[in-house]
């Protein structure tokens, strides 16, 4: 069962435009100077119930609304793909205009990859529906905060569907932003 720290609203700091940011619980990567080491506890907050799911994408169904983040602990954890899988289908079908980020610390073309440690029977469907990954684990040693939409500079903003289309990660232009 995946249980969810944090659900934010209207929020602008994690992705572009006014976005619901949906905080899982659960991370095995535990970064030396994480933000959220709260998060790490797979038993954080409360249980991702139905009954969220329907808020957030109540919530996410405002005119407002650019998109859905999740982030956490760590999306990529086994438990944490099978618990979103759903919210992200309802995601595409009910609001096909709204755009999705995920924040890992897995490496897409290495931990998220067939053979790699994260990946799973739905890690695909879970890649081919997102907009943007921002994959890395946060690096003390390596932090900067004039990045825009990380926190190290090893970390990457991926956009996902050309990386998909081509084979070849292609970096998003944010990647310059600062």
């Amino acid at each position: 069962m995946m249980f969810v720290g944090e659900i934010i609203t209207a929020d602008s700091a994690n992705g572009t435009g006014i976005r619901v940011s949906l905080f899982v619980s659960g991370c095995t990567n535990r970064c030396k100077g994480c933000f959220q080491p709260q998060t790490w506890d797979f038993e954080y907050g409360r249980p991702y119930t139905q009954e969220i799911e329907d808020m957030v994408i109540n919530e996410l169904s405002k005119s407002y609304y650019d998109g859905l983040t999740v982030l956490g602990g760590e999306p990529f954890e086994q438990s944490n793909q099978r618990g979103l899988l759903d919210l992200i289908r309802r995601v595409k079908k009910e609001l096909p205009d709204r755009n999705i980020w995920m924040f890992t610390g897995f490496t897409y073309d290495k931990d998220l990859v067939p053979g790699g440690c994260r990946y799973i029977e739905c890690t695909d469907e879970i890649l081919d529906s997102i907009d943007i990954l921002v994959d890395g684990r946060f690096v003390e040693e390596l932090k900067n905060i004039s990045l825009v939409f990380r926190g190290s500079e090893n970390q990457r903003i991926i956009d996902m569907k050309k990386t998909r289309a081509t084979g070849s990660i292609v970096l998003s232009p944010l990647m310059d932003r600062r």
